[in-house]
């Protein structure tokens, strides 16, 4: 072999192990380069839809472009984390670290903190005001670190195959919920606490509810055939979304969330419906969905598509698109177990399609929001006005094009599941 061949080898070779230890750009772009994973067993994405679009991604330009987004998202987590529960400052009421813990965010002090009072108390609610101590101290905005990684690099792993998403991902996971040392606890007794009132309260189980979803998402696309998360990974989690099911169930936080009247409520069913299709009780999942039509839809949103309860609040806009974020998800849910809640119609004409077509004039930019919001986020409604048009909503469907792509990119087309796009910590 010449020296110029023997330098051509070498040079190839390098360049091999280079794209195998780092992703990059021009890596996410060849997918077919890899085994094309199975179809995962997802509770709110559509499984075979995302395989789907896998066998596209090489002719398509708009997923592509997608994929960059996605993959943009990814990178950045390669370098942070893992998390763990028992890294907090101070523990949850009773000591044990392994308890999740977070604060009121809308609860404030009223005086200064001194060595007898150290938190300031007592506390006043101020709806929609976010007092900064719940950013620091407590296990709240590790947790959603934890969510939004693992749905990021989950995802990103199926469409281009590189490893080391999944064995982040699995990283993650695994420190948050399974290894002995760090694991939380499954059971949010203490979530959203408010100092020298109380240790913990049922409406805390929003912090889970919210985006648990993608966790569980997350898993089953990892238990699709990625590298760095093994069958005992997926028995242990399984394991855990199992006690926290039965939690969710039988506890008194549990049985307090599910009785309310507003976003709470919903959010509650969606990852209760979702964790016991996860942990196969098939029958739980679709009794939850149907529930849902008389439960929540017709008590909870009114005859011409408005949600009362959310109009009611500071931030009426991001309580509405947040709302639908859960209906949506959980309509997603029903999919899957023969439940079309779409199609529901209430004694007063009351629908998921209606919820949606109220939000169209503020989402489109046509019209002002007629009701008080602190902080308006036109593209917080985004998703859900995808999610409305992929049902077939004529309405939503004609509007999708005028909508504004939230920061990040629109990613909808990779992954077909409405996030809270807009966030309550600024």
């Amino acid at each position: 072999m010449s020296g110029r061949s023997r330098a051509a080898v070498l040079l190839a070779a390098v360049v091999t192990l280079g794209a195998a230890l780092v992703p990059s750009a021009h890596a996410a772009y060849a997918p077919s380069a890899h085994a094309a994973p199975q179809a995962p067993r997802t509770a709110v994405l559509d499984g075979g839809r995302l395989r789907q679009t896998r066998a596209r991604l090489d002719h398509d330009p708009r997923l592509r472009r997608a994929l960059r987004d996605l993959t943009a998202r990814a990178d950045t987590w390669l370098d942070q984390g893992p998390w763990t529960v028992v890294d907090k400052p101070r523990p949850a009421p009773g000591g044990d670290v392994h308890e999740y813990l977070s604060q009121a965010p809308y609860w404030w002090p009223t005086t200064t903190p001194t060595a007898d009072n150290p938190w300031g108390c007592p506390y006043v609610q101020r709806d929609g005001q976010r007092n900064p101590e719940v950013d620091s101290g407590t296990d709240r905005q590790d947790a959603e670190k934890v969510f939004d990684s693992t749905y990021d690099l989950a995802l990103a792993w199926y469409y281009t195959g590189e490893r080391a998403y999944a064995e982040k991902a699995g990283q993650i996971l695994r420190t948050w919920f399974l290894d002995p040392a760090t694991r939380m606890n499954p059971d949010l007794e203490h979530a959203q606490f408010i100092p020298c009132t109380y240790d913990g309260r049922a409406i805390g189980i929003i912090d889970f509810s919210q985006s648990y979803t993608s966790v569980l998402d997350a898993q089953a696309i990892l238990a699709a055939g990625a590298p760095g998360w093994s069958a005992a990974d997926r028995s242990a989690m399984g394991r855990w979304n199992a006690d926290f099911l039965d939690w969710l169930k039988n506890s008194d936080f549990g049985r307090q969330e599910g009785a309310a009247a507003n976003n709470h409520g919903t959010f509650y069913d969606m990852q209760l419906a979702a964790l016991a299709y996860a942990t196969g009780d098939t029958a739980l999942a679709r009794r939850t969905v149907l529930d849902a039509r008389a439960r929540r839809i017709a008590p909870q949103i009114a005859a011409d598509g408005s949600q009362p309860q959310e109009l009611a609040r500071t931030r009426s806009w991001h309580y509405s698109t947040f709302d639908l974020v859960a209906y949506t998800r959980l309509a997603a849910i029903g999919r899957h177990v023969g439940v079309d809640l779409w199609s529901y119609r209430g004694p007063d004409g009351q629908s998921l399609v209606k919820a949606v077509d109220y939000l169209l004039p503020a989402a489109t930019g046509a019209a002002a929001w007629p009701h008080p919001e602190l902080e308006f986020h036109r593209y917080a409604a985004t998703d859900v006005v995808h999610a409305a048009a992929d049902a077939g909503d004529p309405a939503a469907e004609a509007a999708v094009a005028k909508l504004e792509a939230p920061p990040g990119g629109d990613l909808w087309a990779l992954r077909p599941a409405a996030e809270q796009l807009d966030s309550i910590a600024g």
